[in-house]
């Protein structure tokens, strides 16, 4: 078998792949095919010279991914560390729509292949991430045969660059500050991106240490740093602490320390709608104690690898910060933080570690890519050392150690470090019962060795957890009451002792428990429609979308999760809502675009201007609320008055707030007077202010039927002659336009 897959791969680099059905370009059973073509034969010559001029100018290229063609690509190296002008396997940065703003592969338009330098092994970044990614949101990796020029040029490792497609998937939003905590020129004895306060109090202060990629956000920055050192008891307003301990959790476990933990760099930030900051992990292919220069504290000059088995993870809590570590150190001083971290610990060294579940990934990992590594023949190691080095140390310019050989050691080691070694048994975590929306929910929880017993809960996915204490009955059953539950309510417990912590469900809050009541009608409604926004509102990308807006009746939080939205009557599932969070007496918007690469509250439709049915259904196929909006013109909306209760009428828009009929361009309000309704035989109309009129009747898709006009103050329409069923009254007198539903019934 093993002579069978060598004779693939030289077939595969001899002549090429045949042609497959497409593939997830991530998937980690997946090796993409990459081939770059440039049209200069000094294209090495070229990249070279971008990359010595410190710009990021890109040459252009034709890329075939898995047999798909794109030209104009544009293309430079990837890194700083990683790259060197006397080597033939640099990393790449390659831009798709470099010259073709649309191009795209499965949504991706940026790829970066890193060199697989460091790293022996070859396995040392894709199983990273795929232990990351069970924990926090982090990028997907694989393995891609890169050929240049019809030459196979080796085997790279494919990770997904965190972009705003990375942004969209996880924070549902692109548009919050963001930044790439790498600084432009590293000191190897300084603090770099540590979130300390020492440069200054100004945004220039930081500017060459963390990599603006929004187009705001250093204000932002600047109040994370200024919480985080001097007022870190309210550090969770403005940091996701959970994701925050995750990430350290994860870098010590792995003692991936080219990271905060080392020379404080690798790594993003983003500011997600709620306004907290959260870590993303990033450039993880020295992970597994590849690097070894220091740790910013007692190892601030470097460590072997005995030492990185046995590393502490209460290091810059315990002991002195030669380089400061307040994202460390300072959140660590909260002891329940620390708890939830040595917890965070536990649970990858027992889910990923001690039980060997990243040994048998590796195994499936090396077999899959043995043939394409052989082939390489640009590698920095030998084949044998390849072979090696999942289990044994490697020694080039430095020691790599066997990933086996260095885990078995450090798993050993931290289940028995104290604050690991004696978490609480959580046996079980119930929901007593049913409720109906609106009541209290009742939650028990059989805890043993448990000092203290939090609930974490929400009401929606895109909501902050929030806590509360559980009582205990003295038997280890530890109770908590929610008052006022909405449709959805998602959870998990977290109890701790005098020296450790542990969550149910264990990867809280990545994952947690839920359930849900029925959302009763009239809870939620279709408040407000705008159909022709010209100048109104800008969604996130600053674009003038049409939007639709919900509001909440209620006293009570509702989710829109398994909720639909749909402009078709004969499709009420056309779209499923988000699970949004929107308060008591609260709006949401949703932003009819057909673009949902835009956020998570984009909808699949697009609203015709001329008029548009709307439902609001659940899962059952129930219509929850509905309304149709006819035609008013740029930059009318079609609203509820009085607000969440009332008709719709035409006015002037009232962006994610209350109606208020405040006039159309400044002219009185006061609605026509339209009799009968339901009505027979003629509809008669009479307006406010006498003035010239014009009456135009559609149906309800916005298609005219009949049309009058006049002077004065009154006026009729004919409907006797007209099929039974709903009409739409479009009315304009002077400055006054407004619009009604009609609904003509049989002649008595």
């Amino acid at each position: 078998m093993k002579l069978l897959a060598v004779f693939a791969a030289c077939f595969l680099v001899l002549f090429g792949a045949p042609v497959f059905a497409q593939q997830d370009f991530y998937s980690v059973d997946h090796s993409p095919q990459i081939k770059i073509t440039f049209g200069e034969d000094n294209w090495d010559e070229i990249l070279d010279a971008l990359f010595l001029a410190g710009e990021e100018e890109r040459l252009t290229c034709n890329i075939e991914l898995d047999g798909e063609v794109f030209e104009g690509v544009g293309i430079r190296y990837k890194g700083f560390s990683s790259v060197s002008t006397d080597r033939d396997k640099n990393p790449f940065n390659i831009k798709l729509d470099y010259s073709d703003p649309d191009a795209s592969y499965q949504g991706i338009d940026k790829i970066k292949l890193a060199n697989v330098i460091q790293d022996p092994s070859f396995l040392r970044e894709v199983l990273s991430y795929q232990i990351a990614r069970k924990y926090l949101p982090s990028g997907r990796a694989n393995f891609a045969q890169v050929y240049i020029n019809e030459v196979y040029w080796g085997l790279y490792t494919n990770v997904e660059s965190v972009d705003k497609q990375f942004l969209q998937s996880h924070y549902w939003t692109t548009t919050g500050a963001f930044f790439k905590c790498n600084p432009a020129s590293l000191d190897l004895f300084g603090e770099n991106a540590n979130l300390s306060d020492t440069p200054g109090v100004l945004a220039a202060d930081y500017a060459d240490l963390y990599d603006l990629r929004s187009d705001t956000g250093y204000d932002e920055l600047l109040e994370l740093i200024q919480v985080l050192n001097d007022e870190p008891e309210n550090i969770e307003q403005v940091l996701h602490v959970d994701r925050t301990l995750w990430m350290h959790a994860f870098n010590y476990a792995l003692i991936n320390f080219d990271s905060y933990v080392g020379y404080a760099q690798n790594y993003y930030l983003y500011q997600d709608f709620n306004g907290r900051f959260n870590p993303i992990l990033w450039d993880l292919n020295m992970s597994f104690a590849s690097f070894r220069l220091t740790d910013g504290s007692e190892f601030y000059d470097g460590f072997s690898i005995a030492e990185a088995q046995t590393i502490d993870p209460l290091t810059h809590l315990e002991n002195v910060s030669v380089f400061p570590r307040p994202l460390l150190r300072n959140l660590l001083e909260n002891s329940t933080y620390k708890r939830m971290y040595l917890a965070h610990l536990r649970t990858i060294i027992e889910e990923s570690i001690s039980n060997d579940w990243y040994v048998t990934q590796a195994e499936l990992h090396r077999d899959f890519i043995d043939p394409w590594v052989e082939a390489d023949t640009n590698k920095f190691y030998g084949y044998d050392d390849f072979l090696a080095n999942l289990e044994s140390t490697v020694t080039d310019l430095v020691d790599y150690p066997g990933l086996t050989e260095l885990m078995e050691f450090r798993s050993e080691y931290l289940l028995n470090y104290p604050g690991l070694d004696s978490p609480p048994s959580i046996q079980s975590v119930e929901l007593l019962e049913a409720w109906t929306f609106g009541e209290s929910v009742t939650i028990e929880a059989e805890i043993l060795d448990a000092d203290e017993a939090m609930l974490f809960f929400r009401f929606g996915s895109d909501g902050v957890f929030q806590w509360m204490q559980m009582q205990d009955n003295g038997e280890g059953v530890f109770v908590a009451e929610v008052a006022n539950v909405g449709n959805q309510l998602e959870y998990y417990v977290y109890a701790q002792n005098e020296v450790s912590g542990r969550f149910a469900p264990e990867r809280a809050a990545e994952v947690f428990f839920s359930a849900q009541a029925v959302l009763p009608e009239g809870a939620l409604v279709i408040n407000e429609v705008q159909l022709d926004n010209v100048n109104t509102q800008t969604d996130d990308s600053g674009e003038f979308d049409d939007w639709i807006e919900f509001y909440n009746l209620t006293d009570t939080p509702i989710s829109t999760d398994g909720l639909f939205l749909s402009d078709d009557e004969s499709n009420p599932f056309k779209w499923a809502m988000p699970s949004h969070f929107i308060p008591s007496g609260g709006y949401a918007v949703i932003w009819a675009d057909e673009d949902g690469d835009d956020g998570h509250l984009h909808a699949n439709f697009q609203l015709a201007a001329a008029g548009e049915m709307l439902l609001l259904s659940d899962s059952s196929g129930t219509v929850l609320d509905q309304t149709f909006s006819t035609s008013q013109g740029p930059d009318i909306a079609w609203a509820r008055f009085p607000n969440g209760t009332g008709p719709f009428v035409a006015m002037n828009p009232t962006f994610n707030g209350p109606n208020q009929v405040v006039g159309l361009q400044g002219v009185e309000t006061q609605r026509a007077l339209v009799y009968p309704n339901p009505c027979a035989h003629t509809v008669h109309f009479s307006f406010p202010t006498s003035n010239i009129w014009t009456a135009r009747l559609t149906d309800v898709h916005g298609r005219e039927i009949r049309n009058t006009n006049g002077f004065g103050t009154t006026g009729s329409l004919p409907m006797h002659d007209l099929p039974v069923g709903f009409y739409v009254l479009n009315l304009k007198c002077g400055s006054h336009v407004e619009s009604r539903l009609l609904n003509h019934i049989e002649t008595p």
